[in-house]
């Protein structure tokens, strides 16, 4: 049993259960907190004004994430202020966190009594008797008592003297409010290592064994190891022992939690387990329905989440889970981020299913998981209803029993959740890819349509993989036919247009084959907007013309309408006006007495680009505007880059290029946020031609070169040679040769098309080409 020591004078703290004080010389995970200076500030206070007076009796609780340091930093302060205590220090490890039992405060008040001079055979046995008399003997003295470890206020408040000139320091994982609240107790919150210290560490443990590191690459190694001194100090010893391994390699494996800690080990058993150990204090001092509930949150699929999906997972109602997670808190295992909003580290995730692959039977393990999942499953439905009302939602069994799915009264409370979760239904696909097929396919189905508007558009395709070949195992033609079109259209907002093809015409003959009318209209629709982007436009008709009829037969209105504005896209392409402006003003006219705002706003889009060219340039601007604000309105950054391309163009014709020029700046970034580099390249390209009328012709060139470049990449010919013909005019004043080569290309790109536009653009290149002989 480990107890108390009694320094005396100036002596310094031991280690608890070591005859030897310990050493003047810190140790390298101790070394990491000399520049707390923030932390020392406030231990400090609590001396402030009592020089020369007798200090009022305080303590001060320092709390923290396990393996922060509390220790560490509690015993380099009593290092710096020793003088004060003229009486000497006192220290016990109380191991309230230990795999073993803890120090009672009956075990420690034995000690601390040995240590003032009472001999053992004099010790009261009666533990109310021994703690009045260690504070009788505390009484004159002017001592620092140091409570390491405290689990409890009950370990802690025996231990507290009874009057003025003593100073107790209790270090603890918890926050012991009973102390805060009953006995005055100052509480100082410790944190992790600060960055610049975590990274230094990893730096002087590595010292001449290897190369110098990365310092980017430093700090992500600190952020895995959580900036934990012990943490780090054995990921840098691992590091140190491979002077040739790259830290790229180190940093995969923390990241494969599977591996976590084998790639932590550095052979030595004793400090292989010393990471593991320091959670596993925490952990063990949990109530059982708390510990349970942190290793079935190991389960979860992301290392953040809500209340309610925690309460699904654990199969418990939201009050008794707040009521654990707050626990959880409290003992540092959890972290509050938000009103009921969690996070673990990666380590701490990494221990928590660790010790659910071992204490949780698999059958609880896998309810559990699906119970999370179905919630995922259920409110991402809900919140589909808001985010893209005009899709079907699935069929779906009604939830599992203990899931209560969240319901949205509005638009915005759809999105916040939906980007909130964004993260954690992608990792849910992925979790359920692993246990049910059938979960799977219909999570990758819901999450197409019930993602942010603000989400990559990156994000989707590899979970739709996955649910593509779970639907492909149970056979559903009907599930691949759906996540084929859903994989379709994210190919086209990720501008692999070949795969966006094949993808549709795949699916096209799987409804075909179940004889679903509805979803052909759709793949039809769909086929005919690659022909409309890859400007094969008598072919995209054709497509939008027999989706139209399929559409009206089925009597889907909000569908035929989508299709219709496909179809004045086209005739506008092509430069056919009047067919264009007719078909544009039919569409807006239904999707607003469908209250369909996405499809009105496109509209809008369009028809502004037709009143430019029918020359109503003021009124142009209005309608761009008006598409813009229902863009802003659904907080829809797809929608707002594009529309934004549309109100720059306007500006522009307008007599306004500096406003223009702002439009395409932030239209680009958002494109760029969002993964889609075709329109971020028109968007170069716009912000161009806004140069151009700032008589700014270098900047010009520069930005229409970089679109030129884009949309070659992209196989985008037709853009390509408006970006050339963009930039000749930005050149053709000071260097005319270099002009005429580029409308000599851009001829050439555009030698394949033979609708109205194109013959148009290619009489006017011919033209300026000529003039600039």
């Amino acid at each position: 049993m480990s107890g108390g020591i009694h320094f005396h004078g100036h002596g310094t703290p031991g280690e608890d259960g070591s005859p030897n004080p310990m050493p003047r010389q810190l140790p390298a995970d101790i070394r990491g907190f000399v520049n707390r200076t923030h932390e020392l500030d406030e231990l400090n206070a609590v001396l402030a004004d009592e020089d020369g007076r007798p200090l009022v009796i305080s303590v001060c609780v320092i709390a923290g994430t396990a393996g922060a340091g509390k220790t560490s930093l509690a015993l380099r302060w009593a290092h710096q202020v020793q003088d004060r205590f003229p009486d000497g220090q006192l220290y016990v490890n109380l191991r309230g966190y230990d795999p073993g039992a803890p120090v009672t405060a009956q075990d420690a008040l034995h000690r601390f009594l040995g240590s003032l001079g009472v001999r053992p055979g004099s010790v009261p046995q009666d533990p109310d008797s021994a703690a009045a008399l260690y504070r009788s003997l505390l009484a004159d003295r002017r001592m620092l008592i140091v409570l390491d470890n405290a689990a409890t206020v009950g370990q802690v408040r025996p231990l507290l003297p009874g009057s003025a000139g003593c100073l107790v320091v209790v270090t603890s994982r918890s926050r012991l409010s009973g102390l805060a609240v009953r006995d005055g107790a100052r509480r100082l919150t410790l944190g992790t290592l600060p960055q610049p210290e975590a990274v230094a560490l990893l730096r002087a443990v590595t010292a001449g064994y290897r190369p110098e590191d990365d310092p980017d690459k430093l700090t992500e190694l600190a952020g895995l190891c959580a900036r934990l001194p012990l943490a780090l100090r054995i990921a840098a010893e691992r590091a140190a022992s491979h002077p040739h391994m790259k830290l790229d390699d180190l940093i995969a494996d923390l990241r494969d939690e599977s591996a976590l800690w084998d790639a932590l080990s550095t052979g030595d058993d004793e400090e292989a387990e010393a990471v593991r150990t320091v959670f596993a204090w925490s952990y063990r001092a949990l109530p059982e329905r708390a510990a349970r509930l942190f290793r079935l949150l190991g389960l979860h699929p992301g290392p953040e989440f809500g209340l309610h999906a925690a309460a699904a997972l654990a199969g418990l109602t939201v009050p008794k889970t707040r009521q654990l997670l707050d626990s959880l808190v409290g003992a540092h295992l959890l972290e509050q981020t938000a009103p009921d909003r969690y996070q673990f580290h990666d380590l701490l995730r990494a221990y928590a299913t660790d010790q659910a692959q071992h204490e949780e039977p698999p059958e609880e393990r896998s309810a559990a998981l699906c119970r999370v999942l179905d919630w995922y499953l259920h409110t991402a439905d809900a919140a589909q209803s808001w985010i893209s009302p005009a899709e079907l939602h699935l069929s779906l069994t009604p939830p599992v029993e203990g899931v209560q799915p969240l319901s949205f009264p509005d638009y915005d409370t759809a999105v916040d959740w939906s980007e909130r979760e964004h993260t954690n239904l992608l990792q849910a696909v992925q979790a359920a890819a692993t246990v049910d097929d059938r979960l799977a396919w219909q999570l990758t189905a819901v999450l197409a349509n019930a993602q942010p508007p603000s989400a990559a558009f990156a994000d989707w395709p590899s979970v739709g993989r996955l649910g593509l070949e779970a639907a492909r195992r149970l056979g559903d033609r009907s599930a691949e036919a759906q996540l084929l079109t859903e994989l379709g259209m994210s190919h086209t907002r990720n501008n692999r247009l070949t795969e966006s093809h094949a993808s549709h015409s795949v699916a096209l003959g799987i409804w075909r084959e179940l004889g679903d009318r509805l979803g052909e209209a759709h793949s039809l629709n769909l086929i005919g907007l690659f022909h409309l982007r890859t400007r094969q436009l008598a072919d995209a008709a054709s497509y939008f013309e027999q989706a139209l009829t399929v559409f009206r037969e089925q009597d889907a209105a909000h569908w035929e309408a989508t299709t219709l504005s496909n179809l004045a896209s086209t005739h506008y392409r092509a430069g056919r006006l009047p067919e264009a402006s007719a078909a544009a003003r039919q569409a807006l006219a239904a999707h607003r007495a469908l209250s369909n705002q996405r499809g009105e706003g496109n509209v809008l889009r369009l028809l502004s680009h037709v009143e430019h060219e029918q020359g109503d340039e003021e009124k142009a601007l209005g309608t761009a505007r008006e598409a813009l604000d229902i863009a802003l309105t659904l907080r829809d950054h797809r929608l707002e880059g594009y529309w934004l391309l549309t109100l720059g163009d306007a500006q522009l014709a307008n007599g306004q290029p500096t406003e223009a020029l702002a439009s395409y700046q932030r239209s680009a970034t958002l494109h760029r946020r969002l993964g889609n580099r075709s329109r971020e390249a028109m968007a170069w390209n716009g912000t161009a031609q806004a140069y151009r009328h700032l008589d700014r012709h270098k900047e010009a060139a520069h930005f229409h070169r970089r679109a030129a470049a884009a949309h070659r990449a992209f196989g985008d010919t037709w853009d390509e040679a408006m970006a050339l013909d963009g930039l000749a005019e930005a050149l053709v004043i000071d260097d005319p040769e270099a002009a005429r080569t580029h409308w000599t290309d851009a001829l050439g790109l555009l030698a394949g098309y033979d609708d109205p536009r194109a013959v148009e653009a290619r009489a006017r290149i011919e033209s300026r080409r000529a003039e600039a002989d």
